[in-house]
This record gives C-alpha cells, sequence and structure tokens, in this order.
C-alpha cells in the first residue's frame, strides 16, 4: 500500500511543474496607449507592466485579441484568466469580476474642436455664415427699396442721373442710398426734386442709426457661432451633439447625465467626425482620448482641462483567481519604484495636455 501511495506521489510530483507551466490565457484589447497593437505584436503600459511581472513570475501566456465586450463577459466566464485594455473599475464591473490594484487614475476627458484658426479662413468662416448673410441680405433690400423710392422721385426731373430704363434707373439710386449711408460723399448723384429730397433727408439720420445698429449685428454674427458652440465644462454640453463609444464607462455617465449620444465601436471614427464638424464633442477615456488626439488629431482637436469623472485602470481578473495576490503584490512594488511616475508619463503622457 505504501508502495502505491508513493508511487502515485511521485507522479504528481513529476505532472505539477507541467501543470504549473500551464500558458495563462489573456484578454487584449487595443486601447493606445495602454495596450497598442504594431504588426501583430502587443506594446504600450499594461503589456509592458504585465509582461515584465510575467518575467519576474515566470509565467506562460497566449494573447487574445478581442474587443472591451467580449473581453468583460470571457473573463467573467472564465475563458480567459486576464484581461488588458485600458479597462475602468465600476461598481457594477466588481460585482461580476475582480480587479488588480490600480495601474493609473486619470477620469473621462471632452475632446472639443480647436477654437483658434488662422485669421482669414476665421473671418471667411464667419463671412459666409447665416447670420451674417441674414443681416446682408437685410440691409441689401433696404438699401434696394430706397433707391428705388429716389428712382421713382427723380427719373422725370433727373433723367441725368436716375435716367433710362427701370434697372438703370434703381440701380444709380441703390448707389445714391449705399454712398450716402457710408458717408463717403463722392456727390456724383443727389436728389433734386422736393420728394427726392425729402427722403434724402430721412435716410440721412436714419443711416446714423442703422450704421451704428448694423456695425453691433456685425459684430455678433461675426461671434455668435463660435460662443454657441464653444464648450467649457459638462454643462455646455446640453443640446450638443455628443459622442462617446458604445459599452463604455462614459456611454454610460451621458447616459446617467440625460445626455444623448451618438455611439461608436471605435475611437477613430468619433474623432474624425468631431474634426469635420459633424459632432460638437467626444466624451472618453482622457489618456486614450489624448493619444489619439497627439497621432492623428494634433493641432486640430483638444482636451478641456476639466476631469469629468475619475477613473481607475486596473486589470481584470475572473472572481476568486488565484492570480489576485502574486499579481498585486508585484504590482505594487513597481508602483513603489522610484522610476514609476517618469514610466507612466513615458507611456500615456499628461492625460489632459496638448
Amino acid at each position: 500500500m505504501r508502495s502505491v501511495i508513493g508511487w502515485l506521489t511521485a507522479i504528481w510530483m513529476a505532472l505539477l511543474p507541467a501543470m504549473a507551466q500551464e500558458p495563462l490565457q489573456v484578454a487584449v484589447r487595443v486601447a493606445p496607449p495602454f495596450v497598442v497593437e504594431q504588426d501583430g505584436q502587443y506594446e504600450g503600459l499594461l503589456i509592458d507592466l504585465f509582461e515584465e511581472i510575467a518575467a519576474e513570475r515566470e509565467w506562460q501566456y497566449v494573447y487574445h485579441p478581442v474587443g472591451l465586450k467580449d473581453l468583460l463577459q470571457g473573463v467573467e466566464q472564465r475563458r480567459f484568466d486576464l484581461g488588458l485594455g485600458a479597462i475602468s473599475a465600476s461598481a457594477e464591473r466588481e460585482a461580476v469580476l475582480d480587479f488588480s490594484h490600480p495601474v493609473s487614475s486619470t477620469g473621462l476627458a471632452v475632446a472639443t474642436r480647436q477654437e483658434s484658426r488662422a485669421g482669414w479662413q476665421a473671418v471667411l468662416s464667419a463671412l459666409v455664415s447665416p447670420p451674417f448673410l441674414r443681416i446682408a441680405g437685410g440691409l441689401f433690400l433696404l438699401l434696394l427699396l430706397l433707391g428705388s423710392l429716389v428712382w421713382l422721385a427723380e427719373r422725370r426731373r433727373n433723367p441725368e442721373q436716375f435716367g433710362g430704363s427701370a434697372s438703370d434707373g434703381i440701380a444709380s439710386g441703390f448707389w445714391w442710398a449705399a454712398v450716402t449711408m457710408t458717408t463717403v460723399g463722392y456727390g456724383d448723384k443727389a436728389p433734386i426734386t422736393p420728394a427726392g429730397r425729402f427722403l434724402a433727408l430721412l435716410w440721412m439720420f436714419a443711416a446714423l442709426i442703422i450704421v451704428s445698429s448694423f456695425t453691433a449685428a456685425i459684430t455678433s454674427a461675426l461671434t455668435v457661432q463660435h460662443l454657441s458652440a464653444r464648450i467649457e465644462n459638462t454643462d455646455d454640453l446640453v443640446g450638443k451633439r455628443v459622442g462617446s463609444l458604445r459599452d463604455s464607462t462614459s456611454a454610460a455617465w451621458l447616459s446617467n447625465e440625460g445626455f444623448s449620444a451618438r455611439l461608436f465601436d471605435d475611437l477613430d471614427p468619433a474623432l474624425d467626425q468631431l474634426e469635420k464638424g459633424e459632432l460638437d464633442a467626444v466624451l472618453y477615456d482622457a489618456p486614450l482620448l489624448n493619444y489619439r488626439i497627439s497621432e492623428s488629431h494634433r493641432d486640430r482637436l483638444r482636451l478641456l482641462p476639466i476631469t469629468v469623472e475619475r477613473q481607475d485602470y486596473a486589470l481584470a481578473l475572473p472572481n476568486n483567481s488565484p492570480l489576485r495576490e502574486a499579481l498585486n503584490t508585484a504590482l505594487l512594488r513597481r508602483i513603489a519604484a522610484p522610476d514609476w511616475d517618469d514610466f507612466l508619463r513615458r507611456e500615456i503622457g499628461d492625460a489632459t495636455a496638448h
């Protein structure tokens, strides 16, 4: 009997190292700068950190690229031993998953278009804006009306200046009204009939008020579009076209706060629509927004210097995972290292800077 037990024990001890070397099934969700994919290879903050710990613990592992939803479900169902990919720890997720010690704490951020543009571009855009065109159209109609009245009063007794066909006479009246309003005073045309001079007298005094009002209206028209689109805090998101990512904590936050949002499966299309003016803002994780803007939208998009909601990014684990203790011990040791802050800045940069 003892020999049988000894034999079984020997077999178990022989098999134990092989069982211990069973590779970890690691789900990775590409989310730069936390997880970056380059030609089928993975790098980034979480990849570098995990591979450093895996080398220290002599863990074998296999990466499985998945989306966020599949990552969370796969870890919950224990198809994966670990999940990497800018995963924010929340109360809802903690109910079905375990998380490692937080690796980074930042938050949600708001991306908008850059306000500063080249001068001629800003002026050109303002000159073709609907408010300006409405004001210019109204002034044109007013000048046309006054020019027509002066032509009717002057066409018989003053044909040298307001004669010719109806179109010629009205054009002359329009020119006179514009010159009088702007006080240029060329003197090439002037009414001579009592009715014409009465109209001219009224127009001279009215033009003083109209020019002042028109100047103020132009100033307002040139700035109203810019001011109405300006976003400085979350209160300014009301009534704006906001984008976010499907199944993300940012989308959940928008829904909880009562904002309607256009949801995307990837960040790049959302930022492309923001740059084209089809969206007014994009709400998402600050480090990911900062990375994508720096890579592809520099000088065109920016992050607001606000944090909407704190986010703690961690590694996802199944409930009661045997890896958690070893993983947390290694993480805490790495975070306490003197070069940790430099490591974070090198990997993810300043999440609110541009």
